[in-house]
């Protein structure tokens, strides 16, 4: 098992890192759902699920933007921050 995670980039690790964090909320807020068992709560959960997932995968891109800023252009950089900024304002909005 350390021989395998010592071959995975460090950037990479963080990012899969995240998403398993991002996993076992989302798999948290599921079994507060059912726990509750009320609609109203369920909402809610759901509501708090939409304003961290967000925040989540702009964590994820920038730590990979940050990791490859030196291969990217300006111009590609532009673009990859105007979709994730794009991404927030359709999910939050």
């Amino acid at each position: 098992m350390k021989r395998w995670l010592h071959y995975i980039d460090s950037t990479v690790l963080t990012m899969a890192i995240l998403r398993f964090v991002s996993s076992f909320i989302e798999l948290t807020a599921a079994i507060l759902i059912l726990v509750n068992n009320d609609v109203k709560k369920a909402l809610l959960i759901n509501g708090a699920l939409a304003v961290i997932g967000p925040f989540v995968m702009m964590a994820s891109f920038s730590i990979g933007l940050v990791s490859i800023a030196g291969q990217l252009s300006i111009g590609k950089f532009v673009l990859i921050i105007t979709g994730a900024i794009l991404i927030l304002i359709g999910v939050l909005k």
